[in-house]
């Protein structure tokens, strides 16, 4: 999983000690988001002053955990291969996928700062990949003809974000999140009609 971009490539024991600081913050902010650059360092088990070279200010590490988050945010809907499975599999295997991501980085995926592009463009291209998805899922007959394939990705993503505050703290329970996300997209929570 790559970290965030910088102006340079990090050295292998430069990236692990920025995993291990990012990593500790996601821990200590999801906890107390208000916990100081001291208790982050703590955490990651080295220096305040390791975690002042690497990020110059406290909004500095949180732009850097957001955009490391929303990497792996990609990452999980690209998994999902949107364009060529299935859309039925790659609707489930997306919604597995970012329901893992948002409970291991809910502070993060929560702190996007409005002032960072590489946040705001992949946003952008995930944003795409899924409206891409919803009207492969409605041409394939998923969804109602008629259905707006806007209003329903709007309406998955209210799913997904409530059941990942659900905090699933499993693999079996993420997947049971998904299938009931996936089942109240596609299948609603009315009852069906009699045939």
């Amino acid at each position: 999983m790559p970290l965030p971009a910088s102006s340079k490539p990090l050295r292998a024991d430069a990236e692990r000690t920025v995993r291990a600081i990012l990593e500790a913050a996601e821990r200590v902010l999801s906890e107390n988001p208000a916990a100081s650059m001291e208790r982050i360092a703590e955490a990651a088990g080295v220096a305040r002053t390791t975690v002042h070279r690497r990020f110059a200010s406290r909004d500095a590490l949180i732009t850097a955990l957001a955009t490391w988050a929303t990497q792996q945010f990609r990452e999980a809907v690209e998994a999902a291969r949107p364009d060529t499975a299935p859309p039925a599999v790659a609707l489930y295997q997306a919604t597995a996928n970012v329901l893992r991501v948002k409970v291991s980085w809910g502070f993060a995926m929560g702190a996007f700062p409005t002032d960072a592009p590489e946040v705001e463009r992949v946003h952008a291209e995930v944003l795409a990949r899924c409206a891409q998805l919803f009207t492969r899922l409605r041409d394939v007959g998923l969804l109602r003809p008629d259905t707006d394939p806007d209003w329903a990705r709007r309406v998955y993503y209210a799913l997904i974000h409530e059941a990942a505050a659900e905090a699933p703290d499993t693999d079996a329970a993420v997947d049971a999140l998904a299938t009931r996300v996936v089942d109240t997209l596609l299948h609603g929570l009315g009852t069906r009609p009699a045939p």
